[in-house]
């Protein structure tokens, strides 16, 4: 089985199941990072967490092509910085999640991009 095919396996129904939940439990989902952004040692261990699985991608799939598989690329390389900032600034990462919160127009829109990615991987990894 391809490597790209494989990945987008896990990845898309995540992202899907993920993003639909935010979507659909709104308040619940904005309590739960308010709850997380008063942890710093979630924050740390979520970067911990972050920084493997982006690494873990790059290293396995580090592939920059003009296709649907360099998503998988840029997962892992934005979970790699995600990783990072998490674990190196979290403070900032508690500020930035605070601001956010308050956006709740942009968190529907990144609600829906997500779900449409994670539905087009979905479909990559099990349908095409």
């Amino acid at each position: 089985m391809n490597t790209s095919i494989l990945i987008a396996k896990f990845i898309g129904p995540v992202m899907l199941v993920a993003s639909l939940s935010a979507l659909l439990n709104h308040r619940l989902i904005v309590s739960i990072f308010e709850d997380f952004m008063k942890s710093p040692a979630l924050i740390f261990i979520a970067g911990v967490m972050t920084l493997v699985m982006g690494l873990t991608l790059v290293i396995f799939h580090n592939r920059w092509v003009a296709d649907w598989t360099v998503l998988i690329t840029i997962f892992g390389w934005i979970g790699i910085a995600g990783g990072i900032m998490r674990m190196a600034f979290p403070m900032a990462v508690i500020d930035m999640g605070k601001r956010m919160i308050e956006q709740k127009t942009l968190l529907a829109v990144i609600g829906v991009i997500n779900a449409l990615l994670g539905a087009f991987l979905t479909y990559k990894g099990y349908l095409a």
